[in-house]
C-alpha cells in the first residue's frame, strides 16, 4: 500500500470514530533500548471505555511499553505485535498513531521554549484534522482550564517553560481534554503532585472519559494507589522484568497498597519459569 493510500485509510478510520468493540491488542511485544532487551513479550488488551491502570516496580518497563505504543524512534521493537482497533500500530509513524487517535502524556514533559500553550493547541487540533473556529476554540479551551482550576494567563504561557510540576501534569490534561484522543496512555500523571492537584487532574481524565461516552480508552501507569482513589479502574496489571505478571480486578491495586508487589512478582516469575521451562 502506498504512503498516500495508508494516511488516508488512517484518517478514514479515525474521522468514523472508535467502534465500540475497539481495543488496544499488545501479543508477545519486545523491545530493546539501545540493544538492551526491556519488554520481554509483553501481552494486553486494553478496550475503549475502560480504565486500565499497569503497576509495577521501577524499572520493570512500564514506561518503555507506552513510548514503545507511540513509536518513539529510540525504542526498537524486535517482536511481537500491537494493534488498535484493527490496525497495526507498528506500521505507522507517531504523527500517524496520534491521528489514529492515541494520545501519551508524559512522566517529565519536556519545556518547548516559544510556543505558547494556545498555538500548540491549535496546531495539534488542525494537524488531527479538528481544527475549531476560533471563537469557539478560545470558548472551549476556556472551559476546560476552568474546569483544571487553570490561570488564563496559561494561554500565553510557552509550554512546560518554568511550569512547577503540577502546573506541568495539568497542561498535559489540559491537551487530553482538547484532543479527546480514542486511546490515552497516562504516564505516571500523578507523581509529584499534591492531594488537590491530584483531584483535580484525575477529575479532568474522569470529565474526558465521560464526554467520550465510552468511546476512549485510558491506559494508566502509576506506582501508586492515591489516584485510584479518584479514578477507579476496570482492570489493574502488574508489570516486572518486561513482562505482564498478574492482572485482576480493583481489588488488585488494594492488595499492592497493603502488601507490596513482592507476593505478585513471586507468583509471576514462578509460572514464566515453568511455561519457559516445557
Amino acid at each position: 500500500m502506498s504512503e498516500i493510500a495508508e494516511e488516508a485509510r488512517v484518517v478514514a478510520a479515525t474521522d468514523e470514530g472508535a467502534s465500540p468493540t475497539a481495543e488496544l491488542h499488545v501479543d508477545g511485544l519486545r523491545v530493546s533500548v539501545e540493544g538492551k532487551p526491556i519488554l520481554d513479550g509483553v501481552d494486553l488488551r486494553v478496550p475503549v471505555g475502560q480504565v486500565h491502570v499497569l503497576m509495577g516496580p521501577n524499572g520493570s518497563g512500564k514506561s518503555t511499553l507506552a513510548y514503545s505504543l507511540m513509536g518513539h524512534p529510540k525504542y526498537q521493537v524486535t517482536g511481537g505485535a500491537a494493534s488498535f482497533d484493527g490496525q497495526d500500530l507498528l506500521a505507522l509513524s507517531p504523527d500517524r498513531r496520534a491521528k489514529l487517535g492515541l494520545f501519551l502524556s508524559f512522566q517529565n514533559p519536556i519545556p518547548i521554549p516559544g510556543v505558547t500553550t494556545v498555538n500548540f493547541l491549535r496546531a495539534a487540533l488542525r494537524a488531527q484534522g479538528k481544527e475549531l473556529p476560533a471563537r469557539d476554540f478560545i470558548a472551549r479551551l476556556g472551559e476546560e482550564m476552568t474546569a483544571l482550576r487553570m490561570d488564563p494567563s496559561f494561554r500565553s504561557r510557552y509550554i512546560n517553560d518554568g511550569f512547577s510540576g503540577g502546573e506541568k501534569k495539568r497542561a498535559e490534561t489540559l491537551q487530553l481534554a482538547m484532543l479527546e484522543p480514542r486511546l490515552a496512555i497516562l504516564d505516571e500523571p500523578d507523581s509529584g503532585l499534591d492531594v488537590d492537584a491530584l483531584r483535580i487532574v484525575a477529575d479532568g481524565v474522569l470529565r474526558v472519559m465521560e464526554k467520550s461516552e465510552g468511546r476512549m480508552g485510558v491506559l494508566l501507569i502509576t506506582h501508586y494507589y492515591r489516584i485510584l482513589e479518584n479514578l477507579t479502574p476496570d482492570r489493574v496489571h502488574i508489570m516486572h522484568q518486561g513482562r505482564i505478571v498478574d492482572s485482576g480486578g480493583p481489588e488488585l491495586a488494594h492488595l499492592i497498597e497493603s502488601e507490596g508487589y513482592d507476593p505478585y512478582i513471586s507468583a509471576g516469575s514462578a509460572a514464566a519459569a515453568e511455561v519457559t521451562s516445557r
